[in-house]
């Protein structure tokens, strides 16, 4: 390794070496000890072509096995993600084929594989004990946090480290599961950040350009590699930090027993997702104590399985579903369990509840429940071409907790004003 120089390729061949120009932002990541490093930086700052060379060190020093390469999606992966890998692994060091009707990179010692996942079909991270992985564009909004935890799940039984390389583009999970722990100093986690500029070749004055142009919240986490709260986002009041710090954290406690429960349900075949709240009584204070989202289960068996949930909480209603999901309630009710249809349909308006519990801090979530959190951090309308938000919610099927959330809190609302 070398240090950086615009007249130098990132990757040599001299004297028969493989030799690495690095800046010092890739510098740093190339050096890290922790299992979980993550380059977060602006555009063009040099984090996908890093990350070859990292999992290619990975592979030399972990042996034979199986490794990820995950990207958003398998569209945004064909761009820069595969030929940045191909063009070390195949064209520069001949160590297999590609094979790309089943998506993975096989080397010729028929013992070594490098399967490429997406993010959007969590699937293809699901069938492989993975050694190593890397995680190119995972902060863009399609690179959910049920996708981080498959990779997690593949890493387990090896212990395997794993490379993230990005630009933040929102406060879901990779802000608050990864840079926030690193903040934290939390064993195990590096998040090395740098501006395009620490790339040798990116162009000063496009820079400046940039700066002088895009709004202060867009130039910074494109183009600096920082968080901010990007336009559009919809529950902007939502303080991903602990009540002591303003937010809306808190750690789990005890409840106790006469704390009244309420849950909140959204349906769905494979997206079914559910919330638990506590109220403290004499105030209007709910706690989210509870989620789960997933599918592949009956209704009948959901049903024993919020019955089972809620044993022994002094449990007051289930609130869930549009008012066009009629069926839906009935068929719960056959199989022995009231979900009542929230007593506001419009979605805006179930939003301004939201809205207003944050803003007036009714509403508190354990910070066990990151699948809520990373939808508070993700959950934006969509932008026009002037970069301000419109009507339309981006991705909104998708938003499956929160759907769950808006139920529950229309379900609590006072008929005559306030929040519960």
């Amino acid at each position: 390794m070398i240090a950086a120089s615009p007249s130098r390729p990132l990757k040599e061949i001299i004297g028969g070496q493989l030799r690495y120009n690095f800046h010092p932002g890739q510098a740093r990541a190339w050096r890290s000890p922790a299992r979980f490093v993550f380059i977060i930086s602006g555009t063009q700052g040099g984090k996908t072509s890093f990350g070859p060379l990292w999992l290619h060190r990975e592979i030399t020093m972990e042996g034979p096995g199986d490794y990820l390469a995950v990207g958003p999606t398998y569209p945004l992966m064909k761009l820069k993600m595969l030929p940045e890998f191909l063009s070390l692994f195949e064209d520069t060091l001949h160590l297999g084929t590609w094979h790309a009707g089943d998506h993975y990179f096989g080397f010729h010692d028929g013992r070594t594989r490098v399967i490429f996942g997406s993010a959007t079909h969590p699937n293809s991270l699901e069938s492989a004990t993975a050694k190593g992985a890397w995680l190119d564009e995972c902060g863009q909004d399609e690179f959910r946090q049920g996708s981080w935890e498959a990779v997690l799940r593949r890493l387990s039984l090896a212990q395997g480290r794993a490379l993230g390389t990005t630009t933040p583009y929102n406060l879901g999970w990779l802000k608050q599961q990864v840079f926030d722990r690193f903040k934290r100093r939390e064993v195990g986690y590096e998040v090395i950040q740098f501006a395009s500029t620490a790339n040798p070749v990116f162009p000063q004055d496009e820079y400046e350009r940039a700066r002088r142009e895009l709004p202060d919240w867009k130039f910074n986490m494109f183009y600096r590699g920082q968080f901010e709260r990007p336009a559009g986002l919809i529950y902007n009041d939502f303080q991903d930090v602990y009540r002591e710090e303003g937010g809306h954290l808190v750690h789990p406690f005890d409840i106790p027993a006469d704390w009244q429960a309420f849950g909140g349900l959204d349906f769905g075949a494979v997206n079914t997702a559910r919330l638990i709240a506590r109220k403290q009584p004499l105030t209007d204070v709910l706690y989210i104590t509870h989620e789960w989202h997933g599918g592949g289960l009956s209704t009948p068996e959901h049903v024993g399985e919020m019955k089972r949930l809620t044993a022994g909480m002094n449990f007051r209603t289930w609130h869930g579903g549009a008012k066009s999901e009629v069926q839906q309630r009935m068929d719960y009710r056959a199989a022995g369990l009231t979900v009542l249809e929230p007593p506001i349909s419009d979605v805006e308006s179930g939003i301004s509840h939201v809205i207003t519990a944050l803003r007036t801090y009714t509403l508190y979530v354990f910070d066990t429940c990151t699948g809520l959190r990373d939808e508070f951090g993700t959950y934006a309308r969509e932008l026009d071409e002037a970069g301000e938000p419109t009507a339309k919610i981006k991705d909104k099927a998708t938003f499956h907790r929160l759907d769950a959330l808006r139920y529950l809190i229309l379900g609590c609302a006072r008929p005559r004003g306030g929040v519960f």
